[in-house]
């Protein structure tokens, strides 16, 4: 296991500087310099010592996966698995969020893309926006062609359908809740 690298991330997931943690912790910022770069290797005190300026316990330092986000509210394209299916992508925002309350997708259809002929339904509410390209929603016996700018929320226990009537590619964003994915 990396220490350095480790507590470099932990370090500015937090957002702080070095000199702010060795400002906290009591030592100078050369020390935490050298912890990041693995040219110091800290006892287990002064690893705890260090953690505590963040704070982070050594048990939560030393478990946390980093691939995961940690507590960044960001999320960077390829933190961003596509879960879609049927050539649709869905690619969900905050997968890893603990307790996540809801379901936030970018959304890219092919042309003549469908998310079936049988009808979705499930518990909650939904609603997106199309951001490009032209899309056919059907709830319930309602039908509508979305444009760019154009949006969409109800109930989704009502039976719903969504398809790429344009000629390109079509992207939207939506959220559910409560999360499916």
């Amino acid at each position: 296991m990396d220490i350095g690298i480790r507590l470099q991330t932990v370090r500015k997931r937090r957002g702080l500087s070095q000199r702010e943690l060795a400002k906290r912790v009591g030592v100078t910022n050369s020390t935490i310099s050298l912890i990041e770069q693995n040219k110091v290797s800290p006892s287990v005190g002064s690893l705890k010592k260090v953690l505590d300026g963040i704070p982070i316990s050594l048990a939560d330092f030393f478990t946390m996966d980093l691939d995961r986000g940690g507590d960044s509210p960001f999320y960077a394209l390829d933190e961003q698995p596509d879960v879609g299916n049927d050539g649709i992508h869905y690619f969900l925002v905050g997968q890893h969020r603990p307790n996540r309350q809801m379901c936030l997708l970018r959304e890219v259809m092919p042309a003549g893309s469908d998310t079936g002929t049988t009808m979705l339904s499930h518990d909650g509410e939904e609603g997106g926006v199309v951001v490009s390209g032209r899309v056919e929603v059907t709830v319930g016996d309602q039908v509508r062609v979305l444009g760019p700018g154009e949006a969409w929320y109800f109930d989704s226990r009502q039976p719903h359908r969504f398809r790429n009537v344009g000629e390109g590619e079509a992207v939207m964003v939506s959220a559910s809740t409560p999360p499916t994915f």
